[in-house]
């Protein structure tokens, strides 16, 4: 009988963990080709991690804010502001409410460069970066005890350029994204094919992060990495490309990365438009999930060696048009997929076994949708 209760009680945790509600921010694009003003800005759901329903709650205006960063513990919300240089980017700070589900703005710093289309914050929320793409910079800025942006005290221009004329002609900063121990920050820049790790000193009031001596990773000329993902608990980096279809696989440690593989994201022979966009591990490390856009408009579905690190193609599922950005849930049974063009979130469950998606959850239609980020119900 005991033996039972404990078994009872274990399922019973497991169960609570996997129907977890959460707080669903979605960041979408409100003005440039194809939106006509129909967006808000930042829209609020809350989700529902047993059978995938959303609820919408609120949303706010504020101009194309196209990548979101929940700050620890959920009360606070930074937006990037990508205004493609009708007006100067900027970042924003909102205080959100876990009781009514509203976000309040706080206030707004200039992000340094046009078209910022990325934010992290720090675990101990004392510092916010931001990517500016199209002015082929970042910057860190201090954030106050009261969720505010102070001014930014580090600013690094990026200058160069790649093989393609058309999206390689200067320096773009596509994202800034701390490693699992904070202990690192990786500058992905698209437009000079290279991953720039510096270290990062919370303590430094003046320039937090600073250049790690022969770390750079310079990926194939042509590639333009976009963003990166650490594998939970073991010393692996992946780098993946919007340019080439790739992702690279890396050892990682004390600040060096030395590469263990280059696979494409796309099935072999494929010969229409790539355009791959965003990159994430489930929780358990098991398996990497890869977006293409382009003419693919698919995830790619990879397991993942733990001896290794080297990945192993299982498949594709095809998804809606545009998935710039997607997620995997905190209990790493679900896969939400914002889909900028065909302007919806679709969900898919994630095969414990295999890895493979199967379409399930409520479909939520809106303008733009290109970002999504959870935070848990208290």
């Amino acid at each position: 009988m005991r033996f039972l209760l404990i078994i009872a009680a274990m399922l019973s945790t497991s169960l609570s963990g996997f129907s977890q509600q959460y707080y669903l921010f979605v960041g979408t694009y409100t003005e440039g080709p194809f939106y006509n003003g129909t967006s808000k800005g930042i829209y609020v759901y809350k989700w529902n991690g047993s059978n995938g329903d959303l609820t919408p709650m609120s949303s706010i205006a504020t101009d194309n804010p196209s990548y979101l960063a929940v700050a620890p513990g959920g009360r606070f919300l930074y937006a990037v502001g990508e205004t493609d240089g009708n007006k100067p980017g900027t970042v924003s700070a909102f205080a959100f409410n876990k009781h009514t589900g509203q976000l309040k703005l706080l206030n707004t710093q200039p992000s340094g460069g046009d078209d910022p289309c990325y934010v992290s914050v720090d675990e101990h929320r004392r510092w916010l970066t931001v990517a500016n793409y199209s002015g082929g910079s970042w910057s860190a800025f201090p954030i106050k005890l009261d969720g505010t942006l102070a001014p930014s005290v580090q600013f690094d221009q990026h200058t160069g350029n790649g093989p393609d004329k058309d999206r390689q002609e200067k320096a773009h900063v596509h994202s800034t994204i701390l490693s699992p121990d904070e202990k690192y920050l990786f500058v992905c820049d698209l437009g000079m094919d290279r991953v720039s790790v510096l270290r990062f000193n919370p303590a430094s009031l003046k320039r937090p992060f600073a250049a790690v001596p022969d770390s750079i990773i310079a990926l194939e000329p042509g590639s333009g990495p976009r963003h990166v993902v650490f594998a939970p608990e073991k010393p692996f980096v992946y780098v993946i490309s919007e340019l080439s279809g790739t992702v690279n696989a890396y050892h990682f440690a004390d600040g060096k990365a030395k590469e263990i593989q280059r696979i494409s994201t796309v099935p072999e022979g494929f010969s229409g438009g790539i355009g791959s966009a965003d990159i994430h591990i489930t929780p358990n490390g098991r398996f990497l999930y890869a977006s293409n856009r382009g003419d693919a408009n698919n995830l790619a579905i990879y397991a993942i060696d733990p001896v290794s690190g080297k990945l192993q193609l299982k498949g594709f599922q095809n998804t809606g048009k545009g998935p710039r950005n997607f997620m995997i849930d905190p209990s790493g049974h679900w896969v939400l997929v914002a889909n900028q063009y065909s302007k919806n979130i679709i969900q898919f469950r994630i095969d414990q076994e295999t890895g493979l998606l199967t379409p399930a959850g409520t479909i939520v239609e809106l303008p733009a949708p290109v970002c999504l980020k959870m935070a848990t119900i208290d």
